[in-house]
């Protein structure tokens, strides 16, 4: 009696997925599961570079048709030039629409009050929800990763949010065998996190393999930086140096992209993409951790914002 032939799938085998390609699988079923669960979902967009490598999934999941959720950027007043002329000419080129809610209009209403240290960071959460109520989004894609900081590493793949956008730990749902829960009663939403298992370095290393393009400000470039509270700031008219702060100007280019007034740049000759994933794969501390001050004014900053309704 002759037994079945047994097919070994080694790692050459055609049916392999390498590891970009399943972060990528997941990442483009979790967007195709939004678009058929919710009404009115939109995608944050900063211009940074995983809220762009988050586009890139969506222009695939639903190519060759366009993507059918909105655009939505939170813009501080502080953003980097550099990364606002990206974010427009990418929603020009793929004829998106975006919605802009403005921290710095909130200040001039009166419904915000400019922080003395300058940070506006903290101070997009309510333009945000507000935001979402207005348009009624029930689902809001963010760029979050696990890896990048302690109260992200226990956020579920699609977080639930009360009517006040506030996030509860103790009300997200099991996530077994990726099947995704988005149930939510009227005036709640979601917040879906597709780039959740990724880590830096697979974002990186998925930018390489695509050849997405991305804001100069991520690759070494000479720039204007003075130093507070142990990282390299941008000078600017956001309100930095003051006092005995000096200015230099440094080679550094920056791994994470929040405003000027918070976002620390690391020194760094890494003027190509091979370069950048050499020097991720060395090192031994998070991009946030490294270059966020604004992650550093307690040591729950980042969750206490999230319970907010910050991203």
């Amino acid at each position: 009696m002759t037994s079945a032939a047994t097919v070994t799938e080694g790692v050459d085998s055609p049916y392999a997925l390498s590891h970009l390609d399943a972060l990528e699988s997941e990442a483009v079923h979790i967007f195709r599961e939004v678009a058929g669960e919710f009404e009115r979902p939109v995608i944050l967009f900063s211009g940074g570079k995983d809220s762009i490598v988050m586009l890139h999934l969506a222009l695939k999941a639903f190519a060759p048709a366009a993507v059918p959720f909105s655009l939505l950027h939170v813009d501080t007043g502080h953003n980097f030039p550099e990364v606002l002329a990206y974010r427009d000419r990418v929603v020009a080129e793929h004829g998106l629409r975006l919605h802009v809610a403005s921290v710095q209009e909130y200040i001039d209403a009166g419904k915000l009050r400019e922080r003395p240290d300058g940070v506006r960071n903290p101070l997009q959460t309510l333009p945000l929800t507000e935001a979402i109520q207005q348009h009624r989004f029930d689902a809001v894609f963010g760029g979050g990763r696990r890896d990048e900081e302690k109260a992200r590493a226990k956020e579920r793949v699609f977080s639930l949010r009360d009517e006040f956008s506030q996030w509860d730990p103790r009300r997200q749902r099991p996530e077994l065998w990726q099947l995704y829960n988005g149930r939510h009663a009227p005036g709640e939403h979601v917040r879906v996190f597709p780039l959740s298992n990724w880590t830096e370095l697979d974002v990186w290393q998925y930018i390489a393999r695509e050849d997405i393009d991305l804001p100069g400000i991520y690759f070494a470039h000479e720039r204007e930086v003075f130093k507070r509270s142990g990282m390299w700031l941008t000078a600017g008219e956001w309100g930095g140096p003051k006092g005995s702060e000096s200015v230099e100007t440094r080679l550094v280019r920056y791994r994470t992209v929040g405003d000027m007034s918070c976002t620390g740049a690391v020194d760094s000759d890494a003027t190509t993409l091979d370069a950048v994933i050499t020097e991720i794969a060395a090192s031994r501390l998070t991009e946030r951790g490294a270059t966020r001050a604004d992650d550093k004014m307690s040591e729950a900053a980042m969750e206490d914002r999230k319970r907010e309704g910050y991203f």
